[in-house]
């Protein structure tokens, strides 16, 4: 084990990416994750590696494209309103299958909204990040040090299949700070990037990146191979952490900095009798619908949706459930964050006097 080190989880994000390779990093600041730029405008051009900070959002992302398109590891980082801006470009991305990371710090909505933390940016990131049939993986990291770890595989889920990935923290993950440790990045066997547009080398005709298709059988091919994509990640990468849930008297089901405070009320919970379980997903997409094929008959009363939104994740947890149990909801919303005294009162409205 290496030494640990202070950090706040947006200088972690920065420090992460630069250990995993990233050679190039486009941006805008907004708060709450403006700090992950200001990090890489630090270190990166002493690194002989390229920062830019762009005129906007909109350039951002397409940078990042360019960057992508000619086999180089970039990312990008913003929040809410700043990935709402980035989503046309998310899309030519993804349909271009150009590998990057897109870090999401996540404050409150909708509109210009508020700075303080939220995860109210759900349904966008697993259904609506950009217009087109298409997804993205999610990581939802519940602690700086996932952060730093869930960095390192973003950048190889990307260059594996060829995507963009996302890696979705709360404002509340980028400001704080913990001991981490940056391990030694592993190597792993990623595919060549025979695809990518860098020059002529030994080929006999030029690579070109695009996601235009004007005949509609071609785009309809194409849209069939992405979704062939998806399918291999859903068999490869879904991911989800599984918390005292044997013989449960409720399940709690949470992600991020909320399956934390989840845990705490759960102690609470203990201490007046109550057998509470967590499901915490940590991909968003894709969903780990598994970890509730495991647990819906560990639970007598059901489940239920903790979240700092107005209930964006209810609907993968009903579809998981399929009818089976009950699903409950308690959330906060517009950056306050649920307490786990909040928490436990609902448990008990939910478990009953049995």
């Amino acid at each position: 084990m290496g030494e640990k080190v202070l950090i706040k989880g947006n200088e972690a994000i920065g420090e992460a990416a630069l250990r995993a390779g990233c050679q190039c990093f486009f941006g805008y600041p907004i708060t709450p994750q403006t700090e992950v730029a200001a990090y890489m405008a630090k270190k990166m051009p002493k690194m002989g590696r390229v920062f830019l900070q762009a005129e906007s959002e909109v350039a951002a992302i397409n940078m990042v494209y360019g960057a992508g398109g000619a086999g180089i590891r970039v990312m990008t980082s913003s929040s809410s309103p700043g990935i709402s801006l980035k989503s046309e470009g998310i899309s030519y991305i993804a349909g271009a299958e150009v590998p990057c990371v897109i870090i999401n710090i996540v404050r409150g909505g909708p509109g210009l909204g508020s700075i303080q933390p939220a995860q109210s940016d759900y349904n966008q990131a697993t259904r609506g990040l950009g217009h087109g049939d298409f997804f993205v993986p999610v990581l939802a990291p519940a602690s700086i040090q996932e952060m730093v770890d869930f960095i390192g595989e973003a950048f190889d889920m990307a260059d594996r299949y060829r995507t963009p990935v996302m890696v979705m923290g709360d404002g509340m993950l980028g400001q704080m700070m913990e001991p981490v440790e940056f391990a030694d990045v592993e190597e792993r066997e990623l595919p060549v990037k025979e695809w990518a547009a860098n020059g002529l080398g030994d080929r006999k005709k030029h690579n070109v990146i695009n996601s235009l298709f004007l005949k509609a059988d071609e785009l309809e091919n194409h849209n069939i191979h992405l979704f062939k994509k998806f399918d291999a990640i859903k068999a490869n990468e879904v991911r989800y952490e599984l918390y005292n849930c044997d013989d449960a008297d409720l399940i709690l089901v949470a992600y991020g900095t909320t399956a934390r405070i989840c845990k705490n009320a759960i102690r609470l919970a203990e201490a007046e009798g109550l057998k509470i379980g967590l499901v915490r997903p940590i991909t968003l997409w894709p969903f780990p619908f598994e970890a509730f094929e495991k647990t819906v008959n560990s639970t007598k009363h059901g489940f239920l949706s903790v979240e700092m939104s107005m209930g964006q994740m209810v609907e993968d947890v009903k579809l998981a459930v399929l009818g089976r149990k009950p699903v409950g909801f308690y959330g906060r919303a517009g950056g306050m964050i649920p307490t786990p005294d909040a928490i436990l009162e609902k448990i008990k409205t939910m478990v009953g006097g049995n």
